[in-house]
Order: C-alpha cells, then sequence, then structure tokens
C-alpha cells in the first residue's frame, strides 16, 4: 500500500497530503536512490493514546493524545506538542514531516516529530490542563528522551506545560532531566530568547529576501502580518523595531488595518491583557475578516496564523510581491502555483519559520552541558545559522531553477537522504 493510501482522504486536501505533495515537487531534483526517497516519506514511528483525565468537579473525561517520529537518520527527533480541537494525526504527520526538513535545512543534529492532544484548552481550567498534560507525558514516556526525542510548546501549549512535562519524566526516572523539553521557562534551564525566537527569525528572513531584491527602504515596506500568537506578536515587534511599517496584523477573531502604520507595542500590550483584536478601538483603523486581510495592498505579507490560509481561493487576491511563511504550512500547492504566475517570493516556513527550533537546540544544548548564554549571544547565533540556512537554499534555487520553497525541500531532503545512504539500512 502506498504511502498515500495510510489515511482516508477527505474532500479538502490535508496537510499531510500538502506535505506529501511537496515532497514529490522536490524528490525529482536530489540526487538519491528512488528507493531511498521513498522511504523518507514514511514516518518511522506513530503513538496514539487515549486517557482519562479527573476533572476538577470529580467527573472524568477521555481525551486522545498523539506523537509522530519522522526520521531519525541526523539525531534525535525535536518538535511541539500542540493542544487543539483540531488535532488529528494526519495533521500531526505533516508537521513531523516539516520539522524534518526544518532540522535538516538548519544544520542541525535533529529528525522531526509532532506530538498534540485532541483538546480545546480554553474550555478547561488550570488544574485541568495540568493533569491532562502530566497524564499525556506519562502516556508518552515511551517516546520522549533528551537523547532520543524532545518535545517543545506548540499551539495551545507554552512553557508552563513544558515545566509540567520535564517534571513528570523526571519524577518517572528518579533524577532531574531538563533537557528532555525545550521552551521550559527560563529558572528550569530554559534559554534566553526562546519566547521570541519564531517571529524574530521569521524578520531574518524577511529581511535578507528583501536585501537580495535590492535595497529597500524599511519606512516605505509594508507588513500585513497574519496572527497575533507568539509568532505573529513577536515579529511584529521585531519588525517595528527595525523600523518596518506594519499596516495590518490578525488574530482568530479578524484583523485591523491602518494604512499608515499600526502602533504594535499599543496592540502588543492591548493584546496581552487578553483582548481579541476585534475590540479593539482605535480611529482610522478598519476592522478586517482574515481572508480580507491576505488581499490588503503591503510589500510583505507574513502568514503566522494557522496551515492552509493561501489556497486556490485567496492566493489570486494577494497584493504583496514577498510572503514569508511564519505559519507551518500555510499555502497549498495551488496556491504556490498562483503566486508564482504572479511573480510574488514565497519564503517558506521550513526557512522561514526555523528561529524556534534553532533556539530549541540552543536550550539543549545548554541544558546538556548546564551553561547558559545571554540573549545577544543566542540571537547573534540564531542571525547566523538563519542566514547560512537562506544562503543554502537561494544558491539551490538559482542552480536548479526552481522555487524557494522546492529549493529548501531539495536542499533538506538531499541533507537526510544522504546521511539514510551514509548510514545504510539496518540491519
Amino acid at each position: 500500500m502506498g504511502i498515500a493510501h495510510m489515511h482516508q482522504r477527505t474532500a479538502s486536501e490535508t496537510a499531510y497530503q500538502t506535505a506529501l505533495a511537496q515532497f514529490d515537487r522536490a524528490a525529482q531534483y536530489v540526487s538519491a536512490r528512488a528507493d531511498y526517497l521513498e522511504f523518507l516519506k514514511y514516518p518511522k514511528r506513530e503513538m496514539a493514546v487515549n486517557f482519562p483525565v479527573k476533572m476538577d468537579n470529580g467527573t472524568v473525561e477521555m481525551f486522545t493524545g498523539y506523537r509522530v517520529h519522522h526520521n531519525t537518520a541526523l539525531g534525535a527527533t525535536k518538535g511541539g506538542i500542540r493542544y487543539a480541537a483540531t488535532v488529528n494525526l494526519d495533521e500531526v504527520r505533516a508537521l513531523a514531516m516539516w520539522m524534518t526538513w526544518k532540522c535538516a535545512l538548519a544544520g542541525l543534529p535533529y529528525g522531526g516529530a509532532k506530538g498534540g492532544v485532541v483538546v480545546e484548552p480554553k474550555n478547561y481550567s488550570p488544574s485541568e490542563i495540568e493533569r491532562l498534560t502530566r497524564r499525556y507525558a506519562t502516556e508518552m514516556i515511551v517516546m520522549f528522551d533528551p537523547r532520543g526525542d524532545i518535545p517543545a510548546p506548540d499551539m495551545g501549549t507554552n512553557a508552563q506545560t513544558m515545566a509540567w512535562i520535564m517534571d513528570t519524566y523526571s519524577m518517572t526516572v528518579g533524577h532531574s532531566v531538563p533537557a528532555v523539553v525545550t521552551g521550559k521557562p527560563i529558572d528550569l534551564g530554559g534559554s534566553q530568547g526562546r519566547n521570541e525566537a519564531t517571529g524574530h527569525g521569521t524578520i531574518i528572513a524577511m529581511v535578507e529576501a528583501l536585501s537580495r531584491q535590492g535595497s529597500h527602504n524599511p519606512q516605505e515596506t509594508r507588513l500585513v502580518i497574519q496572527g497575533f500568537g507568539n509568532v505573529g506578536t513577536f515579529a511584529a515587534l521585531y519588525a517595528a523595531h527595525l523600523g518596518y511599517q506594519i499596516v495590518a496584523v490578525s488574530d482568530i477573531t479578524g484583523g485591523v488595518y491602518k494604512a499608515s502604520g499600526l502602533s504594535i507595542p499599543e496592540i502588543f500590550a492591548f493584546a496581552q491583557r487578553g483582548s481579541a483584536l476585534n475590540e479593539y478601538r482605535d480611529q482610522d483603523v478598519d476592522f478586517v475578516t482574515n481572508d480580507e486581510l491576505l488581499a490588503l495592498p503591503c510589500e510583505v505579507l507574513i502568514p503566522a496564523a494557522m496551515e492552509g490560509q493561501l489556497t486556490d481561493r485567496t492566493a489570486p487576491h494577494v497584493k504583496a510581491k514577498l510572503v514569508v511563511e511564519g505559519a507551518n504550512g500555510p499555502t497549498t500547492p495551488e496556491a504556490d502555483d498562483i503566486l508564482q504566475d504572479l511573480g510574488v517570493i514565497v519564503v517558506p516556513d521550513v526557512l522561514a519559520n526555523a528561529g524556534g527550533v534553532i533556539v530549541s537546540y540552543f536550550e539543549w544544548v545548554q541544558g546538556l552541558q548546564a551553561f547558559f548564554w545571554d540573549k545577544d549571544e543566542v540571537f547573534r547565533r540564531l542571525e547566523r545559522l538563519m542566514r547560512q540556512s537562506y544562503d543554502r537554499v537561494a544558491l539551490t534555487a538559482e542552480e536548479k531553477k526552481i522555487t524557494l520553497r522546492t529549493a529548501a525541500q531539495v536542499a533538506a531532503i538531499q541533507r537526510v537522504a544522504d546521511a539514510t545512504a551514509t548510514r545504510g539500512i539496518y540491519p
């Protein structure tokens, strides 16, 4: 049975089908045996667990959780844990596969993994989420390992979630193991700069892309950012710090648009109070839906929310000349073709949003050594690795006359394929 038939197809394209379609586009440019390339499509191992959690009122609810290890040719698997009502095995498979390419492209000694629990966190109390997290971690103890599989935060999880997982793992093995997760609070061995890393790295990739198109004036470069969670927030703050004009931002409720530029520190402070952007009030601000946001006039569009936002329906209306993917998988293959026809350059997710996993790697290294760096050191090293990755992708794109997305996948897949060939097939 082929890999495409490992799951039942639905009417709409799944994230995993997108990941496979992207792989197939790139694989034709990779110098590797066809059977090894086929092997790289398959997740190495998948685990699904169903577990009970006691609610505050004494009742018990059942939850389903997943963890997928995609590939281990380059080292331990690395990837976030997502808490969302939409989590399913297909999505986790896709995200694990993308993590493999992201880590390989960044030159990290990691393969890709991803995990998730089917839950809407806001419907539960902090103590219920803690019990759910600890039970999930206990069920996944056979998957997690500081030398084998290192989780991190993702949508719906945060530093506190990682602290509970680290504590649960440590209590089970009988000694403290800070390196079993990344994205931890600083006082438990977290890294300086980890919160800002993905958004920060996205803007480094954007600046690199703009610079390669010729000189540009940040004050005259309009940015639209979809998503005001961890990635979008810190991307907006760093871009504003560098002098770029951010004309629109959005969250799940919709967005705010101001042609002359928004005050990002003001909106950040507003969002920090737990307010939704559709409640933001300011003169000269227009409210837009997330679909309308994608079509606003701007030089740079940064989708930093959910996957599958730029589709054959929304892509034809994009006005930006540069799309920098802060989110994972925000552009479908059909939308990629449309954007290419429109002359839009797309800096792909595996390159643009690798800042998070790069700084996670720094945190892991610091944890194993029990020796910590300051924020300047973290950002200096982050910038160097992001620029090296961009160079690698740009060179591959130029050599093979392909898009940056395909080039990023080619460079990453080539590295994993080479490692696989060198290691050989066991036994």
